[in-house]
């Protein structure tokens, strides 16, 4: 029979320390004062270096010749997580590729299926454009990331109702899906990611309407009001992620919120084909996004009971800056911070195959590879698309149709935007009123049903905004925060949308983004 020894660390001083000491080894007092002063002092200090590896677990430690047993850990609560790929369509690829690939994360760091939600459209496996039918990959190694992901929530499902009935637990407002909710108690860790496109003070989604920050939060609210977790970890990846948590997360909910990118910058799409590193020649899309395979990638290689997310945070924030921000972006963090001193593992488990891969910096170097912005990828999609098509063939002219068809939607949103300015405020004062940015700490906007007013009248005279059209959500919170109203902004809208667009991004078929 294998005996396990633990040793329970407090603060001591060296008298109480050689106490200690000798009622472990199980030693006489008069044997311990003829012991060896420096096998003491050796065995002491084996103890600081078991305790400096990290191998500490509340204030319990293992001596090194004791297992790790990662997947049987009751000391930390049960972990939950929700897994969201925001987008549909093989030219974001990239989302579900990413989701895919923490699925995979999770599921090998113990936690238990049923305890993972995922919401994806799950039309890029078996899609006819993907070259390896139902394997999706998320590293141009291509390792299939898609085998074995739950199906829980797909297609129209994916919605921001459902999102927020799981997150709350509320089965009864679950339409659709299997059904699978966040069910969570007092001392239960959550661990969400988000992964799409995104814009000022929104989220998108497959199906309309999109998410926007101020329900976000206040859905976090109503969790933390609940009292039905203990401490909550929020990845996002999105342009202008930030403005999703600035001025509207407060601390004292335990939660802890980090995403790609600052209010205002976009986030950055990589493993692209053209770049370096890019996916296998076969694959015309990008497979993965800069700041997600940061944070994913350094999970996949090292023991996570030895890393802090503040050590993550680090790491991920350098790699994603893509050498000091040019095609790179400013990693940011929100909320109740000092949780960024919990192990990783308190969320997201750990691969048992890694547990002598123990994290320190210069085992965590990775290569910042190319990127491009994440509203440029579908329109690289389209050209390496048209490019590669056989002259004459039906594929050259479908992929140049989407490629002139995007380009065309935008110009249109933007020159909209544009003139609704000019419209309202002349030439020069227009520029000044639609360009504001508001300090850090401050919120979008401050009347979100004004800004939600305002996409839909604007999507009614001009169309729909899109994944696109997300960039100008500052722009039309602006317009609220200098006071025009609703009858000024349909008048607006109306003389500068003259004609409305009858394309694939109109808001006839798809519905308001609000």
């Amino acid at each position: 029979m294998s005996m396990h020894l633990y040793i329970r660390i407090k603060p001591l001083n060296n008298t109480t320390l050689l106490v200690n000491i000798q009622r472990i080894l199980f030693i006489s007092r008069p044997a311990m004062v003829k012991m060896n002063r420096y096998l003491i002092t050796l065995f002491t200090l084996s103890i600081i270096v078991v305790v400096n590896r990290g191998e500490l677990a509340g204030d319990i430690i293992r001596l090194p010749s004791e297992k790790l047993d990662f997947l049987d850990d009751d000391s930390v609560g049960t972990r939950w997580a929700i897994l969201i790929a925001g987008s549909n369509g093989y030219e974001n690829y990239r989302h579900q590729a990413d989701v895919c690939h923490a699925y995979q994360i999770l599921k090998t760091g113990g936690l238990k299926e049923d305890h993972i939600v995922v919401f994806m459209y799950d039309d890029i496996a078996y899609n006819r454009y993907n070259p390896r039918q139902g394997i999706i990959i998320n590293s141009p190694e291509g390792v299939d990331v898609y085998h074995g992901v739950p199906k829980d929530y797909t297609g129209d499902d994916v919605n921001v109702d459902n999102f927020i009935a799981v997150l709350l637990g509320d089965k009864t407002k679950v339409k659709g899906g299997s059904g699978k909710v966040v069910v969570s108690g007092p001392n239960d860790h959550i661990f969400i990611y988000y992964s799409d496109h995104g814009g000022p003070g929104v989220l998108g989604m497959p199906t309309k309407p999109y998410l926007y920050a101020n329900d976000l939060n206040e859905a976090l609210k109503q969790k933390h009001a609940s009292g039905t977790y203990q401490s909550l970890v929020f990845y996002l990846e999105a342009c202008d992620s930030g403005s999703m948590f600035d001025g509207l997360l407060p601390q004292g909910l335990n939660i802890y919120a980090t995403t790609a990118a600052g209010p205002n910058e976009d986030s950055w799409a990589t493993y692209c084909p053209g770049k370096y590193p890019r996916p296998p020649l076969e694959y015309d899309t990008c497979i993965g996004d800069l700041y997600s395979v940061a944070w994913m990638e350094d999970c996949d290689v090292h023991n996570l009971q030895t890393e802090t997310i503040k050590q993550q945070y680090k790491l991920v924030k350098e790699r994603t800056s893509n050498n000091h921000y040019y095609r790179g972006s400013h990693v940011m963090q929100y909320g109740d911070l000092p949780l960024s001193t919990d192990s990783l593992y308190l969320y997201i488990g750990t691969n048992p195959a890694n547990e002598n891969f123990t994290f320190n910096e210069e085992n965590s170097l990775f290569q910042s590879p190319e990127a491009i912005n994440q509203r440029d990828a579908d329109l690289l999609h389209f050209w390496h698309k048209y490019r590669k098509a056989p002259e004459g063939s039906d594929m050259k002219t479908e992929a140049q149709k989407r490629f002139m068809e995007a380009m065309s939607h935008r110009m249109h949103v933007d020159s909209s935007i544009q003139l609704i300015g000019k419209v309202l405020f002349g030439l020069e004062k227009g520029v000044e009123v639609l360009n504001t940015v508001r300090s850090a700490g401050k919120p979008l906007v401050d009347d979100w049903t004004c800004l939600k007013t305002f996409v839909r009248t604007f999507e009614t005279h001009c169309g729909s905004l899109s994944q696109y059209g997300m960039k100008h959500m500052r722009t039309i919170a602006n317009l609220c925060n200098v006071g025009v109203t609703n009858d000024q902004m349909a008048a607006a809208s109306s003389q500068a949308c003259t004609t409305f667009p009858s394309n694939p991004w109109s808001s006839l078929g798809s519905g308001f983004t609000a």
